[in-house]
């Protein structure tokens, strides 16, 4: 089966949203193991990481992910503070399974979809969240870095 060869972008391509836009010029970020590590691995609401995991076997996460990858997998955990209530997204830059939980539960996403094209978002997902501290799990992803966001929707 030949691949669909992905379309080459323009020099002049579409800028990113304004919530978006902290996805450019990511800092680095090693992902916690377990939940125990989130003090030293966390988000900052609006600016993108290049994120380094770890293999899916020395990973415990807070919660098992519905679909967690195989041993030659890579995931992690994240930390993030919501202030206000609204809807977040959060931007990856692969196919990986992410889980936002708080206190032992998993968020239900409110709208899932690609990114812009040419912009290296390869997945979205949506959430509605109130104010607290929050997880994010990323499980499944097949290399050992992953460009991540979170940013509040206008």
């Amino acid at each position: 089966m030949a691949q669909k060869a992905e379309p080459s972008c323009p020099a002049d391509a579409a800028p990113l949203p304004a919530e978006l836009a902290g996805w450019t010029g990511r800092a680095g970020l090693a992902a916690a193991v377990d939940p125990a590590a989130l003090d030293a691995a966390m988000l900052a609401i609006g600016k993108g990481v290049d994120l380094s995991l770890q293999p899916t076997p020395s990973v415990r996460y807070a919660l098992r992910p519905e679909n967690p990858g195989g041993s030659v997998s890579h995931g992690g955990l994240v930390g993030f503070a919501v202030d206000r209530a609204g809807t977040y997204r959060v931007a990856i830059g692969s196919a990986a399974w992410i889980d936002v939980v708080r206190a032992g539960t998993v968020a239900v996403s409110v709208a899932h979809g690609r990114g812009p094209a040419c912009s290296g978002i390869r997945k979205m997902v949506d959430f509605a969240l109130e104010p607290g501290l929050y997880v994010l799990q990323i499980a499944g992803n097949g290399g050992p870095s992953l460009p991540v966001m979170i940013a509040r929707l206008p």
